[in-house]
C-alpha cells in the first residue's frame, strides 16, 4: 500500500472545497436536466430562473442546434425560451434526460467549473410523433456570491444524432397533495 504524503491543513481545505464544488455542480446540472423533463414536479421553491447566473449564455451550437435553438443571454431570456418547450405550453406529451459521460473540471481556485455530459433526451410530442435524440452538453458554472449553491454561467448543447422512437407515456404525475386527479 502506498502511504499517503502528508498533507497541509490548507491543501485539504482546498480539496474538500472543490470536491464540495464538484458536488454543487452536479446538483445544479441534474436538477437543470430534471426541470427540463415532462411531466415534472418541481421541488418546493425550485425554478429554471434560479439555476443560471443573471447573465448566462444558453446555446445551440453544430449545425442543427444552431439553426434550431440559437444563443440567449441573461436569466430572462433563456427562460423564455425553455418555456416554449415546457408546459403549459403544449410540445412535448412526455420528455425524460439521461446523462452520462460526465467529467466535473473544477479550477483550483474553486471559482469556475466546466462540466461534460452526453445527454439521451426521449421525447414524445403532442402531435404524436417521437424521436430519441444524442447530445453534448458542455457547461460552464460559478459559485453563487450568497450561497453555497453553483449557477450555469454558459451552456452549450450540441445535436450528435436523433432517431425514430416510440413512446408509450404513462398518465400524469399525481396532484402534489396526494390526491386521486378527477
Amino acid at each position: 500500500m502506498t502511504p499517503i504524503p502528508s498533507l497541509s491543513l490548507a491543501s485539504l481545505a482546498e480539496r474538500l472545497s472543490r470536491l464540495e464544488a464538484e458536488r454543487e455542480v452536479r446538483h445544479a446540472f441534474t436538477r437543470y436536466m430534471a426541470l427540463c423533463d415532462v411531466p415534472v414536479r418541481p421541488l418546493a421553491g425550485e425554478s429554471l430562473a434560479a439555476l443560471f447566473t443573471a447573465d448566462a449564455i444558453w446555446e445551440g451550437v453544430g449545425r442543427h442546434y444552431e439553426h434550431a435553438f440559437g444563443r440567449h443571454q441573461g436569466r430572462a431570456a433563456i427562460v423564455a425560451m425553455l418555456s416554449r418547450y415546457l408546459p403549459p405550453t403544449p410540445h412535448f406529451a412526455t420528455n425524460t434526460h439521461f446523462v452520462t459521460a460526465e467529467t466535473i473540471e473544477v479550477a483550483h481556485d474553486a471559482r469556475r467549473a466546466t462540466g461534460r455530459w452526453i445527454m439521451m433526451q426521449a421525447s414524445g410530442y403532442v402531435d404524436g410523433r417521437a424521436e430519441l435524440i444524442g447530445a453534448r452538453l458542455v457547461v460552464d458554472f460559478v459559485p453563487d456570491a450568497d450561497s453555497p449553491r453553483w449557477r450555469i454561467a454558459h451552456l452549450r448543447t450540441e445535436r450528435l444524432f436523433d432517431a425514430p422512437w416510440q413512446v408509450n407515456p404513462r398518465a400524469a404525475l399525481p396532484p402534489a397533495d396526494g390526491s386521486t386527479p378527477a
